[in-house]
């Protein structure tokens, strides 16, 4: 059957999930590459129930080759709120010139926060001597609205400077050498230092290619393939399995597609690394004629290409 202009069903699907991962990925934008950051340089930490399912397709929309899957990933957020450190954090605004001269007031204010910090961890059962407290200037140019969070060791006031040009070039493009900075904020955190991670037990890791436990139909990249299916409780698809796509592996607590040019690989201690093992191929030109898929993605890149230029003219 086709619905609307003549599509599949199985295609009208893949084109909400397009423009569901097209979302994904400009969310992640935000929070890196808007922030300077080169994310093909980096691996992406897929978790949540259904992350397993869109991790190679927001990896390709992002341009990256690599995806790390841990054992727990489905169960990633209540695992890491469990497993959470307990914190505290305080700021105060100080607006004075980044020069020795203010050095002193800043050290007054971190004694003050520092004390505020340890008193509240210590009311919720962290000892003092387990506390470990990161303070941090909030930095920016004279003449400026947009503010900088770079650390700060308590006394070099030369490398605080230094890392708010690192940290301005990284995300504006420019610094401007000799321009009076001002500390607009002081930051002081403290946490629980002490370590509560349970290990990840190495496993034997042979390496090998298992069959699947079955064979089925998957539609991706508008067309359909057959696809094995692997369960990873079973079926020799634990550590040092290669599984090549496009396949489904089956978890207790998620599903991971592997789509077709990856390739996942169960680690010695049960994490999947799937990587791209063959080149992306290049998209067709959409035309003319109104793709509403395409053109809902055109209009969510726009609208963050328009977000990331205004964080930039900020």
């Amino acid at each position: 059957d086709l619905i609307g202009d003549g599509r599949a069903p199985e295609e009208v699907a893949e084109g909400f999930l397009t423009i569901a991962v097209e979302n994904m990925a400009n969310a992640i934008k935000k929070i890196s590459v808007q922030r300077g950051y080169d994310v093909t340089e980096y691996a992406l930490n897929c978790f949540g129930g259904a992350g397993g399912q869109h991790a190679c397709l927001v990896a390709d929309a992002l341009g990256m080759d690599a995806v790390l899957i841990h054992p727990l990933s489905g169960l990633l957020s209540a695992y890491g709120i469990g497993l959470s450190k307990t914190s505290a954090s305080r700021q105060h605004a100080l607006v004075k010139p980044l020069e020795e001269a203010t050095k002193p007031e800043i050290e007054t204010l971190l004694n003050r926060l520092g004390a505020e910090v340890e008193q509240e961890l210590e009311s919720q059962g962290v000892s003092r001597e387990a506390i470990a407290t990161r303070a941090t200037l909030h930095i920016r140019y004279d003449g400026t609205d947009t503010s900088l969070e770079v650390p700060f060791d308590g006394d070099d006031i030369v490398a605080a400077r230094a890392a708010f040009e690192t940290a301005h070039k990284a995300q504006f493009g420019f610094i401007s050498p000799g321009r009076a900075m001002v500390v607009e904020a002081v930051g002081l955190e403290g946490e629980d230092s002490t370590d509560n991670t349970p290990p990840l037990d190495a496993h034997d890791a042979t390496e090998h290619r298992p069959g699947p436990a079955q064979q089925g139909r998957m539609f991706t990249g508008g067309a359909w393939r057959d696809a094995g299916v692997y369960r990873r409780d079973r079926d020799g698809a634990g550590p040092g399995a290669r599984v090549a796509g496009p396949a489904v592996i089956v978890e207790a607590n998620q599903t991971v597609i592997v789509e077709p040019g990856w390739e996942a690989q169960v680690t010695e201690r049960d994490t999947v690394v799937m990587r791209r093992v063959e080149a992306r191929t290049t998209a067709a030109p959409v035309g003319t004629d109104a793709d509403p898929v395409m053109l809902e993605v055109f209009n969510n890149l726009f609208m963050s290409i328009a977000e990331q230029m205004g964080v930039s003219l900020q």
